[in-house]
Formats: structure tokens, sequence, C-alpha cells
């Protein structure tokens, strides 16, 4: 009976993994996603900035330029120059799926949304 029950139990594992699919991946975080889509960035020509200065534009991730491009500026036309002058930086400031500020005395504007795109401005 023993000679029996080994063939069968290998058997019967080998068939255990026969036909079975593994697990789907698991979606990967904003985070992540973010991480995969920033290198190295598209550079996307320059748009007027806050008080008219040059602002160069950069694309990260699912973005095309032309969009980047308006985003920052209705993000600078958005802004109060209370805001703008803020000691704390201006921003956050929501537009649409977008979420854009910076630091106090930042050159460089950021907006991102929740999927991981980016899109930066960086005062010249």
């Amino acid at each position: 009976m023993k000679t029996l029950a080994y063939p069968l139990l290998l058997a019967t594992a080998a068939l255990a993994g026969c036909g079975t699919t593994p697990p789907p991946a698991a979606a990967p975080t904003a985070a992540q996603a973010a991480a995969e889509s920033t290198v190295p960035g598209v550079p996307c020509g320059e748009v007027p900035g806050t008080g008219g200065a040059k602002t160069v534009v950069t694309a990260h991730g699912k973005v095309d330029c032309t969009a980047a491009a308006n985003l920052l500026k209705d993000y600078f036309a958005k802004l109060t120059p209370a805001e703008a002058n803020s000691p704390d930086g201006p921003g956050p400031i929501a537009l649409g799926e977008w979420t854009c500020g910076s630091g106090a005395n930042d050159p460089v504007t950021a907006c991102s949304t929740e999927d991981g795109r980016q899109v930066e401005g960086t005062r010249r």
C-alpha cells in the first residue's frame, strides 16, 4: 500500500499546479507610477510666470507639452498677488485634477495629479 501511495501523492502534487493562473499583479501606487514616469522629463518651452518672469516648462509622465504649458499659464493667471507673495510660497491651488504650488522662495512650481503625472515650471 505504501508503494502505491507515494506515486499518487506525487501525481496529485504535480497536477495541483496545472491549470491555475497566478494572481494578477497589484496596480502600482501613485508614487510608483510617478517614479517610473518622471525619467527624464520632456522640455516644453517657456511660459510667462509670476510678474512676467520666464518659466521653463517640463512635463513628466503622460502629459503633452501643450497641456503642460496651458496648466502653468492657468496656474499663474489664477494666483492672486497675495498668494504670489505669501511667505509660505504660493499654493496649493487646485486646477481640475491638478494641484500646483511651490515653497517659499522656490524657483520651481510643481503640479501633480493623483495618478503620478507631473509638470514643473522653473523660473529663470
